[in-house]
C-alpha cells in the first residue's frame, strides 16, 4: 500500500542539521527534476526578491520566506515528518506512533512536494515555500515539471499494491495514475454531516485524513483493493461509502459528524 499525502503550507524550520543532499533523497530518479526546480527557485529568490514575493504569493511581511528560499542549498535539513506541520500532520502525529507503525509510515507514506516532486517521511529536507500552482521564470509551472517526471517513478514505487490518494486537487495534478492502475486506486474524501447536510470542510477533511492514516498504520492492515480498504476502515470505526469504480479509481467517502 502506498498512501499519498498533501504537503503543508506552513513548515517547521530546523535550526541545525546537514545541508540538503538531493542524491540522498528517496526516488533518486527524480534528482534531475528536483535540481531544475531548486535552481530556478533559488535563482529567483536571490536575484529578484520582489519578483519572487509576487511569484510565490507572499505579502510584504513574509520577506523572510524569500530569504529562506534563497539559502536552500545551505539551509539545515530535518526529516520530512518534522518539516511538514498543520492539521493533517498534527492528527497523524508520527512521533507518538508505536515502533511498528513508524516503520510502516516510512515505507508506505509519501508526501507530494512542489519542490521535490514526492518525498518519503525519512527524507531530510529544508523548510521551503513554493506552492503547487507556482510558475518559475525560465522553468514554467512546477506542476508541468512533475507531470513529466513522476509517472514512471510513482508507478514503479506503487508496485502491485493499493494506492490511497489523499492529495488535494492541486497536488493530485502532479501525477494522475493511468486507467491501467484504476482497480488499485482509492481516493478518499471526508464529508462533514450536520443536520442532514453533507459538505467538505477543510479542517474536518485534514484532521480526519490524518487520523485515518494513523489508524491504518497502527492497525497494520495492507488492503489490496478499494473495497478491502473500505472494509478495513469500517472495521476501524469509520463510516465509509464507496462510489462506483471509474477510470481514475474508486472514491471512498468518509462521513463524520464531529471532529
Amino acid at each position: 500500500m502506498l498512501i499519498l499525502l498533501p504537503p503543508s503550507e506552513g513548515k517547521s524550520v530546523p535550526t541545525r542539521g546537514a545541508p540538503l543532499d538531493l542524491s540522498g533523497l528517496s526516488l533518486p530518479e527524480l534528482t534531475g527534476a528536483r535540481q531544475q526546480v531548486l535552481d530556478a527557485l533559488v535563482s529567483l529568490c536571490r536575484d529578484d526578491p520582489a519578483k519572487a514575493a509576487e511569484v510565490l504569493g507572499l505579502s510584504a511581511g513574509q520577506a523572510d520566506l524569500v530569504l529562506r528560499n534563497a539559502d536552500l542549498p545551505d539551509a539545515p535539513t530535518a526529516r520530512a515528518d518534522r518539516i511538514y506541520t498543520g492539521v493533517l500532520y498534527d492528527a497523524l502525529d508520527v512521533a507518538s506512533m508505536s515502533s511498528s507503525a513508524k516503520r510502516r509510515a516510512t515505507s508506505r507514506l509519501a508526501v507530494a512536494s512542489s519542490l521535490f516532486g514526492m518525498v518519503r517521511l525519512g527524507d531530510r529536507i529544508p523548510s521551503y515555500r513554493l506552492s503547487g500552482d507556482a510558475s518559475l521564470p525560465h522553468l514554467g509551472p512546477v506542476a508541468a515539471v512533475w507531470r513529466e517526471a513522476l509517472g514512471p517513478v510513482m508507478t514503479a514505487a506503487l508496485g502491485r499494491g493499493l494506492l490511497v490518494d489523499l492529495r488535494s486537487g492541486m497536488y493530485a495534478s502532479f501525477w494522475r495514475p493511468g486507467p491501467e492502475l484504476a482497480p488499485r486506486v482509492a481516493t478518499v474524501r471526508v464529508l462533514h454531516e450536520h443536520n442532514g447536510t453533507r459538505k467538505v470542510v477543510s479542517h474536518f477533511n485534514k484532521a480526519t485524513k490524518g487520523r485515518i492514516v494513523r489508524a491504518l498504520l497502527e492497525d497494520g492492515a495492507d488492503p489490496r483493493t478499494p473495497k478491502a480498504l473500505a472494509e478495513t476502515l469500517g472495521r476501524l470505526g469509520w463510516a465509509v461509502e464507496m462510489g462506483a469504480p471509474g477510470k481514475g479509481g474508486t472514491q471512498l467517502d468518509v462521513v463524520v459528524s464531529e471532529l
